[in-house]
């Protein structure tokens, strides 16, 4: 097992994954710490809301449960259906909004 210790630790782009990720848990919990996530949180959800893309996903989850069947889909394979699809289209300015806030966020703590 300290084999494989030595050689994750040895390895560049681990060491880069495992500060990458440590980084990014500390901002998290920032945001979290401060209530700043839950207010991205929710702008994120108004912003949705307003441009129609929560109502274009809701259209899209019903069509997939039409086209599998009610009774032949669970909830985790409708998740992992529309997840994708979700991501792929929150608009471009939605997201350099969010990005810009997180920013501004991480500039004054």
């Amino acid at each position: 097992m300290a084999e494989v210790n030595a050689d994750a630790a040895a390895d560049p782009q681990e060491e880069t994954r495992r500060r990458d990720e440590a980084v990014r848990q500390s901002i998290m919990d920032k945001l979290a710490e401060t209530g700043e996530k839950d207010r991205l949180k929710e702008m994120l959800r108004e912003k949705l809301v307003e441009c129609g893309w929560r109502d274009e996903l809701k259209e899209y989850c019903k069509e997939v449960i039409r086209s599998k069947g009610l009774e032949k889909i669970t909830v985790d394979e409708l998740v992992e259906e529309i997840t994708p699809r979700g991501r792929a289209t929150v608009p471009d300015n939605i997201k350099t909004e969010l990005l810009q806030r997180i920013r501004r966020f991480l500039q004054t703590t």
